[in-house]
């Protein structure tokens, strides 16, 4: 499979359409991603893009001989140290089993927390080699094995503590159209269900926050909340990265359930432990801005990373993680060029952007979202950061898993 380019996606460059002037021509995206939902464009319209991907390539093959202008950044050595946020808790006996894991945010959170691991399961076949690399001791089912409508759950009940994943949210995102129970990659039936026929003393569902909009009010309490609240005590939070020491705007709306009363009255939801301005309200550390976090020279401006865009989400694989036009305007003002992220340092310093800024490169993005610099994620470029992405920040994953061990353990 080809590596997509800065500017656009996996388009076939060969041959011509003879559709009509004006209609709709269907996409020719070769693609494995459940995630993708191609738009309806005229031939020109994808000519268009196709023009652009060939420029960008052949930009990227020049930066990459030595022949394109010379470099004007170094390579950066970043300052910000995720794990530093998610301290490894001693290991307390207790299992967890995980769905939709993608590249493994809501796994590493949880691993760190002290929950032992049972099962992953995830449908794209470069994640589940994503986290096959970065644990090769782990269960880790993806492709067709991972594929959650086939399992037979029943199977682990007695042996999981806690079932966690965040099924798919592009039903419920902007980027997705927020079709709801009506799009085909509505999961949570299937999350509810392993809940059910696993039965674990507790479970974390994760999504976008606008599931907890009252667009979504009536999906939630029927497809949520009223299959479950006869054995589990359910309780909602929204929680945001940066609040938890992850230079990025991102948040994400958590469903907690516990199956004893009692446990669920011990649980309190993770209270923030960093900060984003110029004073603490509390006790809390400060959290790094995006520059600062990426080991960027200081030009007198810093702040939080808008939020990343998953590159396998909407109608385009993309090597871009801008997700609007205000998160350009904010990329922009802190000199960074956030599209044609680079498979890694060396050769984001190559390729220079047209307008001198730092390109950014998967390694920095995955650190951006709260990864270790270690996590070795499997997969052409876009792939990479469709895993990211799509990923729950770690730190704040290991905040929320680590809340429930607490209350588990009480």
């Amino acid at each position: 499979m080809p590596e997509p380019t800065q500017q656009d996606s996996l388009f076939d460059t060969s041959g011509t359409s003879e559709a009509p002037e004006g209609q709709v021509v269907p996409s020719r995206i070769r693609t494995t991603s459940p995630f993708h939902q191609p738009r309806d464009l005229t031939e020109a319209q994808r000519e268009k893009f196709r023009k652009m991907s060939r420029e960008s390539r052949e930009a990227r093959r020049s930066a990459l001989a030595g022949e394109g202008p010379a470099p004007l950044h170094a390579i950066n050595t970043p300052n910000f140290r995720p794990l530093d946020l998610m301290p490894q808790r001693e290991a307390s006996g207790m299992h967890a089993l995980s769905l939709f894991s993608g590249g493994g945010g809501l796994d590493l959170g949880v691993e760190r927390a002290g929950f032992g691991h049972t099962a992953s399961f995830e449908i794209m076949p470069e994640a589940g080699d994503t986290l096959r690399k970065a644990r090769d001791h782990w269960a880790v089912f993806s492709g067709s094995e991972g594929d959650v409508r086939g399992v037979n759950f029943k199977q682990w009940r007695g042996e999981v503590d806690l079932l966690h994943g965040g099924p798919p949210c592009q039903p419920f995102s902007n980027a997705g159209r927020q079709q709801g129970h009506l799009d085909e990659r509505d999961m949570w039936p299937q999350f509810v269900r392993a809940v059910k026929e696993i039965k674990p003393a507790a479970f974390i569902g994760e999504n976008v926050p606008a599931l907890a909009s009252p667009k979504f009010s009536e999906y939630v309490a029927d497809s949520i909340l009223t299959p479950l609240s006869a054995n589990y005590h359910i309780q909602k939070v929204i929680l945001q990265a940066s609040d938890f020491g992850v230079p990025q705007v991102r948040r994400r709306v958590f469903f907690v359930g516990f199956r004893a009363k009692k446990t669920a009255n011990a649980w309190n939801a993770p209270e923030p432990t960093h900060f984003w301005g110029d004073a603490s309200i509390g006790s809390e550390a400060r959290c790094m801005g995006l520059r600062e976090a990426l080991g960027l020279p200081d030009i007198g401006i810093d702040d939080l990373s808008p939020t990343i865009r998953s590159s396998l989400t909407g109608p385009r694989h993309t090597t871009s993680i801008l997700n609007s036009v205000a998160a350009q305007r904010k990329f922009e003002s802190l000199e960074i060029w956030p599209n044609g992220v680079a498979a890694d340092r060396p050769s984001a310093r190559a390729f220079v952007a047209k307008n001198g800024h730092f390109r950014l490169s998967v390694p920095d993005v995955a650190l951006i979202q709260g990864f270790p610099e270690d996590w070795p994620f499997v997969g052409a470029t876009y792939m990479a950061l469709g895993q990211i992405g799509n990923a729950v920040p770690p730190p704040l994953a290991y905040a929320v898993a680590s809340s429930v061990m607490d209350a588990l353990s009480k």
